[in-house]
């Protein structure tokens, strides 16, 4: 069975950093796109940042400059690196990630806590 498991979320304050990691493990031949998602309280799941197999990345404009993903395919795991920490990017944060074994399904983490104070 195929897991996500993220860590380093947590309160930071304003202007802050702080590195959030998703390791993936089970049995599977290949991970293709992993990204980070992230759902405020009362408003929809959005796309943070997204990496491909290649290292190719997108970014959602709000944080493009500030984040940066990466991954290593090595230890299947995905990183987002958030600096200079805005209030409005306090929410609980997803790993996602496409995983193929004979087929490819989507899978999430958890979801991990990120509180930035102002």
């Amino acid at each position: 069975q195929v897991q996500l498991v993220e860590s380093g979320g947590g309160l930071v304050q304003v202007g802050g950093s702080l590195r959030l990691s998703c390791a993936a493990s089970g049995t599977f031949r290949s991970i293709n796109a992993m990204g980070w998602y992230r759902q405020a309280p009362g408003k929809q799941r959005e796309l943070v940042a997204r990496i491909t197999s290649v290292g190719s990345t997108n970014y959602a404009e709000s944080v493009k400059g500030r984040f940066t993903i990466s991954r290593d395919n090595a230890k299947n795991t995905v990183h987002l690196q958030m600096n200079s920490l805005k209030p409005e990017d306090t929410a609980v944060y997803y790993c996602n990630a496409f995983i193929m074994y004979i087929t490819t399904y989507e899978y999430w983490g958890q979801g991990t806590q990120v509180t930035v104070s102002s």
